[in-house]
């Protein structure tokens, strides 16, 4: 197992070494250089000391990607207080809970998401204070503090009257061992849980990714990750301030439009995303092109059909600015049929794996190296084990972990930290599967959405829903199980692409039985469609799009 640095040591030579380039862009705004960076660091710094708070204290903050949330962040784990990054998509009722059941002190928003939230709901807190720009909403210290920005300036100027120079920024040492962050998921089972992250799983997670993955100072990452989510803290955020990049956010909403235009414009060297995008984008692209009829046949002569693939290739990565070296998808599984056309035609892409509890990197491989239908191979700072258990069609178990990246614990709720992670030291994912003699590791399904057959089989429903979901007017698909094991496919058309082509819901009704029959000759008895049907709505989804499936079972 290898030893982490400290994660103060990551941001403080990052500061110094790069200190004329720039960290961070708002599209069609300002950009930030690490110096810059590191002055509003030492604001934050003052502000803090002058608002009383102590190490170990908890601040929450919110808002959509920006510069300003990642410089916010940075000054609370270097100052040596806890963050509590919240999700901007996050109902006010469950940003009220997660800043109650942290304890947070101080809350730090945008403005925009502020609005939405009442203090009086918020009793622990001392302090709102918007981000955007830095501003004082509300307060509840027993002194006047309306001119507490103003004297922060005041101090900065008399610290650093020659401003802010590299030999100034150093930071206070936080032992690897401490909790330097909570992060808050809301599961697809109830209640959000405080995942407690130490300063060593940010670490780790910065530390592999610089043994494995490629970026060099000066390259561009655009961030559509949330990044008060661990996948895009850590790959869109953490890692690339560390390796001297140019991090670019989003200002608008990421749609398909805005995302293709942020591409061309900023060309991207690494790209980060979910599965769903590039779903959407075979989907809605690729699918209706090699489905033509002309192209159809064409693909038939092997000698034209490599050259329809490398068009069809070259095509995609030109979409995506062109020079990015790899696509990195991760938060959920890549569909089947999309990951084998993109791996048929050679497509820069790869699967990674990971859960907030390892903040969050489990498993990765390169494009080059990767396996198909695998989720990478297990990070050198884990180790693993699968508790085994029979299947009818062979083994799956649940994959456990242990090792640098693994959380302390749950916040506060000791019975989840307990059936979470054992006496030794083990996380249980909640994830079934295997990992093979190369330490690839291989993913079914959530041990929470495993279905028993008649004769006790295993049923992973998500491997039937893959096979919907590329199918014309399939927006969105969930599989369950009713009375004498029988399974239903409830399905949420595609009503904009109905709309587009004039397709009425008497045709998607037809259409949808043929999809079932179809697909039925492919599976075995036990995992047949008895029968689907069509929702009027979509399906109820925590911030990170996954179905709610608790509340359809």
């Amino acid at each position: 197992m290898i030893k982490q640095r400290l994660i103060k040591d990551f941001i403080e030579e990052s500061i110094k070494k790069y200190w004329d380039k720039t960290a961070y862009t708002d599209m069609g705004n300002d950009d930030y250089k690490y110096s810059q960076v590191a002055a509003y660091i030492a604001r934050m710094h003052i502000l803090f000391d002058k608002l009383g708070v102590k190490k170990g204290d908890k601040i929450a903050l919110i808002g959509k990607n920006s510069s300003t949330w990642t410089m916010t962040y940075l000054s609370v784990i270097t100052y040596g207080a806890v963050i509590v990054p919240i999700l901007p998509d996050f109902h006010p009722r469950e940003v009220h809970f997660v800043v109650n059941h942290s304890e947070s002190i101080l809350l730090l928003s945008a403005s925009s998401k502020w609005k939405e939230l009442d203090i009086n709901e918020m009793q622990g807190l001392k302090a709102v204070f918007t981000i955007d720009p830095l501003g004082l909403v509300e307060s509840r210290y027993e002194h006047d503090i309306s001119d507490i920005l103003a004297r922060v300036e005041q101090e900065f100027t008399a610290k650093y009257p020659q401003d802010l120079q590299k030999d100034d920024v150093n930071y206070i040492d936080i032992p690897n061992s401490e909790l330097v962050e909570i992060s808050y998921t809301s599961g697809s089972t109830g209640l959000s849980k405080g995942v407690m992250l130490p300063a060593n799983s940010l670490a780790a997670n910065i530390d592999f990714a610089n043994r494995h993955m490629e970026l060099n100072p000066g390259d561009v990452i655009v961030s559509i990750l949330p990044l008060a989510h661990s996948f895009g803290c850590a790959f869109e955020f953490l890692w690339p301030f560390n390796r001297g990049t140019n991090v670019v956010f989003l200002t608008r909403k990421p749609s398909p439009q805005v995302l293709l235009g942020a591409y061309q414009q900023y060309k991207p060297h690494l790209i980060l995303s979910v599965p769903l995008v590039f779903e959407k984008i075979y989907k809605s692209k690729v699918l209706p092109a090699i489905q033509s009829q002309p192209v159809k046949s064409l693909l038939k002569i092997p000698g034209v059909r490599n050259l329809i693939y490398s068009k069809i290739r070259r095509g995609l990565i030109d979409a995506l600015g062109g020079r990015f070296r790899e696509v990195v998808l991760g938060g959920a599984p890549l569909n089947y049929e999309v990951d084998k056309f993109f791996r048929k035609i050679r497509f820069p892409y790869t699967v990674g794996y990971g859960m907030t509890e390892c903040g969050p990197l489990i498993s990765y491989a390169g494009w080059k190296e990767t396996k198909f239908r695998s989720a990478g191979k297990l990070v050198d700072t884990l180790e693993a084990k699968i508790e085994w258990q029979e299947d009818k069609e062979g083994e799956v178990g649940e994959i456990c972990v242990r090792g640098e990246n693994v959380m302390l614990g749950y916040y506060k709720n000791e019975q989840a930290t307990k059936q979470t992670i054992d006496e030794e030291g083990w996380l249980h994912t909640g994830d079934l599967g295997y990992i093979d003699d190369e330490n690839f590791v291989f993913i079914k399904g959530r041990a929470k959405s495993l279905l028993l057959g008649p004769s006790g089989e295993n049923i992973f429903p998500e491997e039937i829903e893959y096979m919907y979901q590329n199918k014309p007017y399939v927006a969105e698909i969930l599989v369950v199980m009713r009375d004498n094991f029988r399974l239903v496919a409830m399905i949420y058309p595609d009503h904009e692409q109905m709309e587009k082509d004039n397709v009425s819901m008497e045709q998607i009704k037809v259409m949808f039985e043929q999809y079932r029959q179809e697909i039925n000759k492919l599976l075995p008895r036990f995992k047949q469609i008895s029968s689907i049907e069509i929702r009027d709505e979509e399906f109820e989804k925590t911030p990170k799009r996954n179905i709610r499936r608790f509340l359809y079972e």
